[in-house]
C-alpha cells in the first residue's frame, strides 16, 4: 500500500527540516520525503496548509492497567492518544498491582499488541511495589522492554535505595523517572502554597519542596554518572536547579506539562475537583520560568501526565477527590492556542518538545521523519477551532480545567505504521 501525504508543512526536528513538500509512504514505513512526488499507485492524501510532523510522543502516562480499568484502560487510552495525535505513549507503573516484574512488563506489553491503536511503551517501578525500600526487577524489566524506571506518584525517600538504583541501571544506560516532592513538606496539601491557598483557606504544597527533591536526585545522578529525569517540573527554583546541573554536565533531563506551562493557581476553584493535581498548579513567577526552561533547552519534553479519573472519585470535595486529570486529547491544543498563536513558543519548538525530545530521552526509534523509518505521522491544522467538549472525549475520565474552552489548533489526522488511526477526531483502527 503506498500513500502520498501532498504538499503539507513537513516539520523534522531530528534534522531542523522545516520546508513545504511532500511524504511517500510504503508498506507502513516513510519511502520518500520531496517536492511533487508522484506515484499512480499511491494514494493521495492532502495536507495544504496544514503541517506534517513525526507521531506526538507522551512519556508520562496513566493507563491504570492492570487493575484501574474504571479509570481508564489500554482500549480507551490508545484511543484517546490517537485523538490528540499521539503515536506513541509510555505508561506509568503505579497500578494494581504495581510494574515491578518481567513478567507484568511482558504481559502488558502483549495486551498492548492485542488492543492498541497506538504504540504502548511500558515504564517499570524502580522499587518493589513502589514502597522505595529495595530495587525491583530492573535488570530483568530491561531486558523484558521496560524502557525507564520510576515510582511516579512517590518520592524514593531512602537516599541510599535510589543511589543503588542510579549505579545499577547506568549499566543499561536507562533513565530513572522521578516525582520530586519532599513528603514531610507536602502532607495533606492540597494546591500550591501561596496567596490563594491562604484566601481559601487551604493547606499547601510550597515550591521548596520540588526544590529540596530536585536537587537532592540531581546530586545522586550526578555521583553516580547515571540519568535522572525530572517528571512534570513545575518551581521556577527546580528549573534553574536543573539549568545548572546540565551546565555542569549532569545527565539530567526534565519534562513540563501544558497545565503547568499555561496555567496558575488562581484557576484553582474549590468547587471544581478538576484542578487539583500534583504537583499542584504553582504562581505566574514558575510559569514564566518554565516557559524559559523550554526556551533555552532547560526543558527537554512536554510530557502530559495524563491521569483519568473515575468520575465518582472526582466528583467529591476539593479535599477528598485524588489528583490529576486526562490530559491527551487537549494537550496539542493547550499548546498551539496559549503558547504558539501568542507568539510564546514557536511551532518547532513545541514539535520537538513533543517528538524528538522525548524519544531520545526513552531511546525510542521514533520522533523523527526519515526514509526508512516506520510512517508514525500526526497532521495538525494549526488554524481549525474548536471546542473542548467531555461528551467527546475518548477517555474515561471527564473532569478537565479545559472542559469548554475554545482552542485553535488540533490534530486531524494520526497515522501508525502507515494506518490511518485517526481523521478528524474520529477513532477508526
Amino acid at each position: 500500500m503506498k500513500q502520498i501525504l501532498k504538499g503539507g508543512r513537513v516539520i523534522n526536528p531530528a534534522n531542523h527540516f522545516d520546508e513545504i513538500c511532500d511524504v511517500l509512504i510504503e508498506d507502513g514505513k516513510i519511502s520518500r520525503i520531496g517536492c511533487d512526488i508522484e506515484d499512480a499507485g499511491a494514494d493521495i492524501i492532502d495536507v495544504s496548509n496544514k503541517i506534517v510532523t513525526p507521531g506526538l510522543i507522551d512519556m508520562h502516562v496513566h493507563f491504570r492497567e492492570p487493575g484501574q480499568e474504571a479509570k481508564e484502560d489500554f482500549i480507551s487510552g490508545s484511543c484517546a492518544a490517537a485523538a490528540g495525535g499521539y503515536t506513541t505513549v509510555a505508561a506509568m507503573p503505579n497500578t494494581t498491582p504495581v510494574v515491578d516484574t518481567a513478567a507484568i512488563v511482558r504481559s502488558l506489553q502483549r495486551r498492548a499488541e492485542e488492543c492498541s491503536c497506538v504504540h504502548i511503551e511500558i515504564i517499570g517501578a524502580l522499587t518493589k511495589g513502589q514502597k522505595g525500600e529495595e530495587l525491583a526487577e530492573v535488570g530483568d524489566m530491561t531486558e523484558a522492554g521496560a524502557v525507564a524506571f520510576s515510582d511516579d506518584g512517590h518520592f524514593v525517600k531512602k537516599a541510599k535505595v535510589l543511589l543503588n538504583g542510579f549505579d545499577y541501571l547506568r549499566t543499561f544506560d536507562k533513565v530513572i523517572i522521578n516525582h520530586d516532592e519532599e513528603p514531610s513538606l507536602v502532607e495533606d496539601g492540597l494546591m500550591n502554597e501561596g496567596h490563594k491557598s491562604a484566601m481559601l483557606g487551604m493547606k499547601g504544597r510550597p515550591t521548596v519542596a520540588e526544590d529540596i527533591a530536585v536537587a537532592r536526585d540531581i546530586m545522586l545522578a550526578e555521583y553516580a554518572d547515571a540519568r535522572v529525569h525530572v517528571a512534570h517540573i513545575s518551581s521556577a527554583k527546580a528549573v534553574d536547579i536543573v539549568r545548572q546541573a546540565k551546565k555542569r554536565g549532569v545527565r539530567v533531563t526534565a519534562e513540563a506539562t501544558p497545565q503547568h506551562l499555561t496555567l496558575t493557581d488562581e484557576c484553582v476553584n474549590l468547587y471544581d475537583t478538576s484542578t487539583k493535581i500534583n504537583p499542584p498548579l504553582r504562581a505566574q513567577r514558575d510559569v514564566d520560568a518554565l516557559l524559559a526552561g523550554i526556551k533555552d533547552g532547560t526543558i527537554d519534553a512536554i510530557a502530559t501526565d495524563h491521569s483519568p479519573h473515575a468520575e465518582e472519585e472526582k466528583d467529591k470535595e476539593y479535599c477528598y477527590a485524588p489528583s490529576g486529570f486526562p490530559g491527551l486529547e487537549t494537550a496539542l491544543g493547550v499548546l498551539l492556542t496559549e503558547l504558539y498563536h501568542t507568539g510564546k513558543l514557536t511551532i518547532q519548538e513545541i514539535i520537538s518538545k513533543m517528538t524528538y525530545e522525548p524519544a531520545k530521552i526513552l531511546g525510542l526509534e521514533a520522533g523523527s521523519l526519515e526514509a526508512g523509518k516506520a510512517a508514525d505521522i500526526t497532521v495538525i491544522d494549526p488554524e481549525l477551532t474548536w471546542t473542548v467538549d467531555e461528551k467527546d472525549f475518548y477517555t474515561r475520565g471527564t473532569h478537565s480545567p479545559f472542559v469548554g474552552r475554545i482552542f485553535k489548533g488540533k490534530a486531524i489526522i494520526t497515522m501508525v505504521d502507515g494506518e490511518v488511526v485517526m481523521k478528524d477526531g474520529k477513532i477508526i483502527c
